[in-house]
């Protein structure tokens, strides 16, 4: 088995399957294969940290390549690179919409050579720069009395909106993001969160329906929830203070000083 990871999305199913199998059965590579949805993307990306995303793509427009626009920051720093396959209308519309700062476009019909010799390319440079990057393990022994940071979990159905927030506190916080509130027990079951900024407008599950959740289990009902909202839920956020008693709401979008101020007031 290869040693590149690799994920294969795209909103051109049948040539993601035969990509797919390809590289399986040509290279020996094992590709993962990816929704083309901002929440799939940034959920699998972080999960599975992936060396290499190839979009198969199919019928683009504006609003589907910005979908892809969540990969921005991970390509630009290099920890990922981007191969579009694409037919010229698709190519246009990559080079038109994307707000990605670096690809590679591959055209249509696919030429695996071409894509197998880019492949092993990036995988010749990753283990090149293998020892450039090698983590050397320090431990400090005069900070052996530092307190832990404390633990915040941000639930947002907005990828973006996670990524934005995890910016801004993990200076000061340990955070760990979650798509959505249907999960957050697989999380609090786990580890322990000593704050939970809980967006208010959420599908499936909404923000006032988690935090009933939460309230309704003994062993987490006391841990302090801060929601995110808009201007237009903030009256609605109120009239859960009597219900839920949450330790009080910040309006989005919010800067770093009013999220960290409003951290402190609910746990010091």
């Amino acid at each position: 088995m290869r040693n590149l990871k690799i994920m294969v999305t795209g909103r051109n199913r049948r040539m993601a399957n035969d990509i797919c199998e390809h590289l399986e059965n040509d290279r020996g590579y094992m590709p993962m294969k990816c929704a083309a949805s901002k929440a799939a993307l940034f959920e699998m990306t972080l999960n599975e940290l992936p060396n290499v995303i190839i979009i198969c793509s199919r019928y683009e427009s504006e609003d589907t390549v910005k979908v892809f626009d969540i990969l921005r920051e991970s390509a630009r720093n290099g920890a990922i690179d981007i191969i579009v396959i694409a037919n010229e209308e698709d190519r246009k519309s990559f080079l038109n919409y994307s707000g990605l700062d670096r690809f590679y476009l591959q055209p249509r019909p696919v030429s695996l050579m071409t894509l197998y010799r880019k492949l092993e390319e990036i995988e010749a440079k990753i283990e090149e720069d293998a020892d450039k990057y090698k983590l050397e393990e320090y431990v400090n022994d005069r900070n052996h009395d530092e307190p832990d940071k404390r633990h915040i979990l941000v639930i947002d159905d907005e990828p973006e909106q996670l990524m934005v927030i995890k910016e801004q506190l993990k200076e000061f916080y340990r955070v760990t993001v979650l798509n959505g509130g249907k999960d957050v027990f697989k999380v609090l079951d786990k580890t322990k969160v000593d704050l939970i900024l809980l967006d208010y407008m959420m599908p499936e599950m909404d923000g006032p329906h988690v935090l009933q959740t939460i309230r309704e289990r003994p062993e987490y009902a006391d841990i302090p929830v801060v929601f995110l909202t808009g201007m237009a839920e903030r009256e609605a956020v109120l009239q859960l203070f009597v219900d839920y008693m949450p330790q009080g709401y910040v309006l989005k979008p919010s800067k770093q000083s009013e999220l960290v101020a409003k951290i402190i007031d609910a746990i010091g």
